[in-house]
């Protein structure tokens, strides 16, 4: 997997456990209500689970988080630039 995948799901998995914490949510909690393992979440969340995470567990964990899907995925303007400035760094 080239390194700007890498990133993107780095990315999608900490906005994961970011609206995770804020909902007050334990990862066991969250990973039973979208009937994966805590472990299967903790991958996704620090971005190793890789291009096997589905859209539907996208969904399922945008709905308990009471969001939309795109909020998981895309990020503002200086969360972009970040990513950016990261990528740079590393090529």
């Amino acid at each position: 997997m080239d390194f700007k995948r890498k990133l993107i799901y780095k990315h999608i998995g900490a906005r994961i456990a970011y609206f995770r914490t804020l909902n007050e949510l334990s990862q066991e909690e969250l990973a039973q209500r979208i009937h994966l393992s805590r472990a299967t979440l903790g991958k996704i969340e620090r971005g190793i689970y890789g291009s096997s995470i589905s859209l539907d567990t996208l969904l399922d964990i945008s709905e308990v988080l009471g969001l939309d899907l795109n909020m998981i995925i895309s990020s503002d303007p200086e969360e972009k630039q970040y990513w950016k400035k990261l990528l740079k760094s590393k090529t």
